[in-house]
């Protein structure tokens, strides 16, 4: 099983969202999730409609979960948004699952997930190697660069150590990143 790594390049990342927005709404809610949340893979796939929104139908800020609870995962706009787009656009129901097969009732597969990713990134141009593991080191990358405190980035991705957090994140190796604590008050 080869490594693969995060995506550091902003510009790559746009460029899979807006590839990935013109085809499939499931398919960048997918992506979205992954990068701005650092939600394991199997976990992202087996999520309900009702892990993300309320019974009256409105998409929740935060996710509802016994898993990730410390920090709690927080749903920005875009993540809102692209929610609500694939629960509309997919006719998803409350007990649904978020990710629905098009074929079935159950969830994508991780070998499908690792189709649209990969097939996302070739698109965009880029080389590296790519896998589902991606969203969750790129969220842990970019949330690092932004001055997230290494601790905070080491409970959500549940990993014993900061140092085993860096290295997982490819941060290890780039003592250099300019990170900005701007409070901006």
């Amino acid at each position: 099983m080869k490594t693969v790594e995060a995506i550091k390049d902003e510009q790559q990342l746009q460029s899979m969202k807006a590839f990935l927005k013109s085809r499939s709404s499931r398919d960048y809610c997918l992506l979205l999730l992954g990068i701005n949340t650092g939600i394991r893979i199997h976990d992202l796939l087996h999520l309900h409609v009702k892990d993300v929104m309320s019974e009256s139908g409105e998409i929740l800020h935060y996710l509802q979960s016994s898993v990730y609870t410390n920090p709690p995962v927080y749903f920005n706009d875009h993540v809102r948004d692209s929610l609500r787009s694939c629960i509309q656009e997919g006719f998803l129901h409350y007990e649904d699952f978020l990710f629905k097969s098009r074929k079935t009732n159950e969830p994508i597969t991780r070998q499908q997930a690792y189709r649209i990713i990969n097939e996302a990134a070739k698109q965009s141009g880029i080389s590296g190697s790519i896998g589902t593991h991606t969203l969750r080191k790129t969220f842990g990358y970019h949330a690092y660069a932004k001055g997230i405190a290494i601790s905070l980035i080491q409970k959500r991705l549940q990993h014993s150590t900061p140092s085993e957090t860096r290295q997982y994140i490819g941060a290890a190796s780039q003592p250099s990143l300019h990170i900005k604590l701007d409070v901006n008050l």
